[in-house]
């Protein structure tokens, strides 16, 4: 069976939720009744939302494939095994990395109680900074709004910057979409409606009233942060559950695609189960960004095509130099999820954070989109955007020798030296991490980062793990030692 790049279905919910009361209405019979708040909203469109109950173990449901499924994953989400999967769908192919989206299977779920809601907010492709976002302008969206997120300013990455600014360096960093960004802020704060509004809010416009998170860039990190942990747990069935401020636990409906999680995610962290179910419902976050930018789902992109495979890449350093591999997979940005990326480190007789003379180099062919803040973009399909296609990116890039943005690269290039710029590390290196279409790509698990035929794998903790070639096994370390070291020769 062929696999193809197909649009996911939605079944997404926004209509009425009925309500039947039993007895007399103090309604006289000739004037309809006001709308209940659950009947403001009608989606003509609408189909009921599904109701989960328990069900017998190993029961069979039907299921179509969402963007950027996995067998891993979807068997995570209804508590069973590939095995069983692959035992109740004998068509699928032997290999396989991601299912495409429609894709009609049979699952064995096994149930589990605490089932959250089964209403989809959001599509994926709105949460991830992809191709929905492209166009989209940030300055202009705020400063053509009343609200006082116009006049708001944040310190961020060591310079006082405007608030569109912040939501751009939040959006391209942790590689959110900033529809969904400035959303947040109006439903929890109304930044872009309203204009006259506390102090406090204005220390905290996301209402996470944490010292520690106070002003626009940190509270929008720490949004990041949930959001992604969400997206990217959901999408590789690493996050079985959510914990919301008062404790309650839910885990999300098996149905549940990875941008809804996302979303649920971040209001878990703030609020206690009425709060967040109210922020969940279609009267909550979701009429909000409606009320902004329409439909979400008529918005909606595949982000991760069926079978995806990386472009053939080759290691980040010049041929016969023995660099370090520093770090397995770990955090693509910030701490969050997904362990998307890999650390090399340059030859050296020091120890520690100290200038290098060595270069990394481009893995493969593309076009350099962004060269800033010990940062370098590479994109892969060469047509200028980062929010498209096959994406390096790479951190701790020294300001001194680094490529600018807007040149073109053959595999091989010089793009910079490492560093330690750029925020936390303990050495020089360089950090790298692959996107498509928007989307951290995880370094280990179903698609791996492979680098002149060495794949990477997970170890038992971020940072840990290993690359393997054929029977050559070199294990990541901080430390420079014999077994981590690597060298890229050039084929004869």
């Amino acid at each position: 069976m062929m696999f193809f790049q197909g649009q996911s279905n939605r079944l997404l919910i926004v209509g009425i939720v009925a309500i039947l009361l039993a007895g007399c209405s103090s309604a006289p019979a000739d004037i309809e009744p006001s709308p209940t708040p659950d009947e403001i909203y009608i989606n003509p469109g609408a189909t009921p939302i599904p109701t989960r109950g328990p069900f017998e173990p190993g029961e069979i449901f039907d299921y179509t494939a969402q963007n950027g499924d996995t067998l891993e994953s979807v068997a995570a989400h209804f508590n069973t095994n590939v095995a069983e999967i692959r035992a109740e769908n004998p068509d699928l192919p032997d290999a396989v990395t991601t299912l495409p989206a429609g894709y009609p299977m049979r699952i064995p779920a096994y149930y589990v109680p605490l089932t959250g809601p089964a209403f989809k907010i959001l599509p994926d492709s709105e949460v991830v900074n992809g191709p929905t976002a492209v166009g989209f302008d940030i300055e202009d969206e705020i400063r053509s709004r009343p609200g006082y997120l116009a006049g708001l300013e944040s310190y961020a990455n060591s310079k006082q910057r405007t608030s569109w600014n912040v939501v751009e360096v939040i959006s391209a960093n942790y590689s959110i979409n900033p529809r969904l960004l400035l959303a947040l802020l109006e439903y929890q704060t109304g930044a872009l409606s309203n204009p006259d509004v506390s102090d406090e809010i204005l220390r905290y416009p996301l209402n996470y009233e944490d010292f520690r998170w106070r002003g626009l860039y940190l509270q929008l990190s720490w949004a990041a942060e949930r959001i992604n942990n969400g997206y990217y747990g959901w999408r590789t069935g690493v996050m079985k559950e959510l914990t919301l401020a008062d404790g309650l636990v839910l885990r999300p409906d098996p149905w549940q695609n990875a941008g809804t999680v996302a979303v649920q995610s971040f209001f878990a962290g703030l609020y206690g189960k009425e709060q967040f179910e109210q922020a969940v419902s279609p009267l909550g976050f979701y009429q909000t960004y409606y009320d902004l930018w329409g439909e979400p789902f008529e918005l909606e992109q595949v982000v991760v095509p069926g079978s995806l495979q990386q472009p053939e890449m080759i290691l980040p350093f010049m041929p016969n130099r023995v660099w370090d591999f520093s770090g397995g997979p770990h955090h693509s940005w910030g701490t969050s999820l997904p362990l998307g990326a890999l650390d090399f480190a340059p030859p050296s007789e020091e120890s520690g954070c100290v200038p290098s003379d060595e270069w990394f180099t481009a893995p493969a062919d593309g076009v350099i989109t962004r060269s800033e803040e010990a940062t370098v973009v590479l994109d892969l399909d060469g047509d200028g955007d980062a929010r498209t296609g096959w994406v390096l990116f790479f951190f701790h890039i020294g300001t001194e020798g680094r490529i600018p943005a807007g040149t073109v690269v053959e595999q091989g290039a010089l793009l910079g030296h490492p560093s330690c710029e750029g925020g936390r590390a303990t050495g020089t290196h360089i950090h790298v991490a692959r996107l498509y279409n928007g989307e951290w790509i995880p370094a280990g698990g179903t698609i791996p980062f492979v680098l002149d035929g060495w794949v990477s794998a997970y170890g038992e903790l971020p940072y840990e793990g290993t690359l393997m070639k054929g029977s050559k096994i070199v294990p990541a370390s901080p430390s420079t030692r014999a077994e981590n070291q690597i060298i890229y020769t050039l084929p004869e």
